[in-house]
């Protein structure tokens, strides 16, 4: 969706890498010919999964990081970083991972930036269903290791966020869409 005035890139040059992150510098030029610098984080993308227990709750991962030097509650996530797979495919594998959970049906419910700012980061958000126990953790990182799973009353969503109990976005915007895809599932009844 174009909104407005055409700005466009006219130079870009890598400065910096960390990690999966490459650090651009973007020349733009803006409609009356003016040209700014502006820094940008490059990220690979990622999923973010909301698995559904019974239409009432939601399974999360209460898990450190460093960014915060804290512990956040959080619906499972992870990077897009297996050339080629599909986003749901990588939900379906995050949530195992995370999880030890298998989904029978996964339903997209958005795709979204997460810091438009400075990041091209871009989200694939999706709700899990028909959950299946039966699946064996595989924690990657020494967090995820460490990671505990709770389960989460949709009525409560609203409350923890209110209070600080939940502080990521991308939670919150995957819970209140995966309650209103319930409810909306369920006729208005969750």
């Amino acid at each position: 969706m174009n909104g407005g005035p055409d700005f466009r890139i006219v130079g870009s040059r890598e400065v910096g890498r960390a990690g999966f992150l490459a650090i651009t510098e973007e020349t733009v030029e803006a409609p009356d010919a003016t040209r700014v610098a502006r820094t940008v984080v490059r990220h690979p993308g990622a999923v973010v999964v909301v698995p559904v227990v019974g239409g009432t709750h939601a399974v999360l991962v209460h898990q450190y990081r460093a960014a915060v030097d804290g512990w956040l509650l959080e619906v499972p996530a992870g990077k897009r970083d297996v050339a080629g797979e599909p986003p749901a495919t990588t939900a379906a594998r995050e949530l195992l991972e995370e999880t030890g959970y298998t989904a029978g049906r996964i339903v997209e419910l958005a795709q979204f930036f997460n810091t438009p700012g400075f990041c091209d980061e871009y989200t694939y958000l999706y709700a899990a269903f028909d959950l299946d126990e039966g699946g064996a953790r595989d924690p990657v990182g020494v967090e995820e290791r460490a990671m505990t799973i709770e389960h989460v009353a949709f009525a409560d969503v609203d409350r923890l966020i209110a209070t600080g109990g939940i502080r990521d976005a991308k939670t919150i915007v995957g819970l209140l869409l995966a309650r209103a895809h319930v409810a909306g599932e369920s006729g208005g009844r969750s």
